[in-house]
């Protein structure tokens, strides 16, 4: 008896975690580089292992050449895989750091706020964004970190960022502005309106030095943004929460 087809009972597909892309990006390193550098190293250490054993049986003259080849493997391939290592220690991080900021974020669905997490765009994407009556929130997450000792702040000087009174060399505030331009654009490509969005840059765990409230883009600490939302004006509609809530979930299921 031929069996019956079947599907999936998943109508749509999952919306997206925080640090999604960064746990992506953590897998190609592991899965795909690093294993790569670990082949060359075993590979050549046999053949050298060869041509050690043939010495041994007096079947070659001498495996120099070959152990010369598997020193210089070994030390290219463990100085490649010392890098790749630092860098994903750096993704662990920032990763962390963007499920902290997500976790922080919970408490705002008690308001009646909607939350999407990973947005992908074209090479970049944005981490979390808070679609709630009080505003859209477009919030980038920066994961820095800490020295022991010593002055450990970040400050705003007219639009610059000082994190251990050291600038920024890539801005995240005008990153912050582009990211929320983007959405912004993107709501009303899909939706015809015209949403109020506002941006905001998060350093988890660090001590931000307090702002007035009324800079376009917030530069906050992960404690203190729920207050900032909750002390915002009311600016949308139910309606209007689900309705960008709805067209930005579908843009997130159709490009994961």
């Amino acid at each position: 008896m031929k069996k019956a087809e079947k599907k999936s009972p998943l109508k749509e597909a999952p919306l997206r975690n925080p640090g999604q892309s960064l746990d992506e990006e953590i897998d190609v390193l592991w899965n795909d580089k690093t294993f790569i550098y670990f082949f060359y190293i075993i590979c050549f250490f046999c053949i050298a292992m060869l041509d050690w054993l043939h010495w041994l049986t007096k079947t070659i003259s001498n495996p120099t050449l070959s152990t010369i080849g598997f020193i210089l493997v070994l030390c290219f391939c463990t100085f490649k895989i010392i890098q790749i290592k630092k860098q994903i220690n750096q993704l662990k991080l920032a990763r962390d750091g963007e499920k902290i900021v997500g976790q922080f974020l919970d408490e705002l669905r008690e308001d009646g706020a909607r939350i999407l997490h990973d947005i992908k765009g074209k090479n970049f994407n944005v981490d979390h964004v808070i679609i709630s009556e009080h505003g859209i929130f477009v919030v980038d997450t920066k994961t820095h970190r800490k020295p022991i000792k010593g002055d450990v702040r970040v400050r705003v000087d007219h639009d610059e960022v000082y994190v251990n009174n050291y600038l920024m060399e890539r801005n995240p505030i005008k990153q912050c502005r582009a990211l929320t331009k983007w959405i912004q654009d993107l709501l009303l490509e899909s939706t015809g309106k015209q949403f109020p969005v506002r941006g905001v840059v998060v350093f988890p765990g660090w001590y931000v030095e307090p702002m007035t409230g009324k800079e376009d883009i917030w530069v906050l600490n992960n404690k203190a943004l729920p207050t900032f939302i909750r002390n915002n004006a009311l600016k949308l509609a139910k309606e209007d929460v689900h309705l960008a809530f709805y067209h930005l979930s579908c843009y997130v299921r159709a490009i994961t």
